[in-house]
């Protein structure tokens, strides 16, 4: 049995993280999961207006990233629609601007997590309304326990439109080594190695938020023990957990929106 979950594990993490031995089919490949991510995103409503950016490091060169557009609806995008973006805020590839908050904050996370493959932020409702109170996430819940530790807070700039790279810069510092960042009266931002799980994330972060604000409204929630929160986050925290919940969203489009491919 164990031998079967080892295999088992280890074809997922071949899925999650191929080998690179085509720069260019590898380039496609992330622009493909992230407009995946960008569309699945508009379709569970966590993307309003024009606010909202999902990146993905360029495999080639690791100083640029893919984005969407600004002003692009999230339910509408393909591959084609997507830019790429240098650290400086230059478009290199695409003719559509960039949205200025997405170069201040993700140029910075990118800069600070070499590891970091891909992040995701928008002005979800929970999240931002979450972000309004200063405080951690609790661990009330089995699926909270994926955050165990893993949540920074920063303050930096709270309330105001992020345009300063010094902001993105204090962001990026408060993160550390976590994969999830509550920005105060802003929102959530979330980071993985890849397209999958850095979306991943965001939606199981979100939903989390609105769990504990609808707890804390009926009364006061139990919290788990810290050994149960320890076992809770080894099976579901890790990223090769994050890309693999991601799976059913990615075929549901393909079988339903295969136009976002192109």
């Amino acid at each position: 049995m164990t031998d079967t979950v080892e295999e088992t594990l280890s074809a997922i993490q071949k899925q999650a993280a191929p080998e690179i031995e085509d720069m260019e089919a590898e380039r496609q490949r992330r622009k493909e999961r992230l407009a995946c991510g960008l569309r699945t995103m508009g379709r569970l409503h966590l993307a309003e207006g024009v606010a909202g950016h999902v990146t993905v490091r360029d495999p080639e060169f690791t100083d640029r990233f893919w984005v969407n557009p600004f002003g692009h609806n999230f339910k509408l995008m393909t591959v084609s629609d997507l830019i790429c973006v240098d650290h400086n805020g230059d478009v290199v590839v695409g003719d559509r601007p960039v949205n200025a908050a997405a170069f201040a904050i993700h140029s910075e996370l990118h800069k600070a997590r070499p590891d970091v493959m891909a992040a995701a932020h928008s002005h979800s409702m929970y999240g931002r309304t979450f972000s309004t109170l200063g405080k951690p996430l609790k661990m009330i819940s089995q699926d909270a326990t994926m955050f165990y530790n893993d949540i920074a807070l920063c303050n930096e700039g709270s309330g105001a439109v992020v345009l300063d790279t010094a902001v993105g810069r204090a962001m990026g510092e408060a993160l550390g080594t976590k994969k999830a960042l509550i920005h105060q009266n802003h929102g959530l931002i979330t980071t993985g190695g890849s397209v999958d799980a850095a979306v991943w994330w965001f939606i199981a972060l979100e939903r989390l938020c609105q769990s504990q604000l609808l707890a804390e409204s009926a009364g006061e929630p139990i919290e788990i023990p810290d050994h149960l929160c320890e076992d809770g986050y080894k099976a579901q925290g890790n990223d090769i957990a994050g890309w693999f919940q991601f799976q059913p969203f990615w075929d549901e489009l393909v079988a339903r929106e295969p136009e976002f491919l192109t």
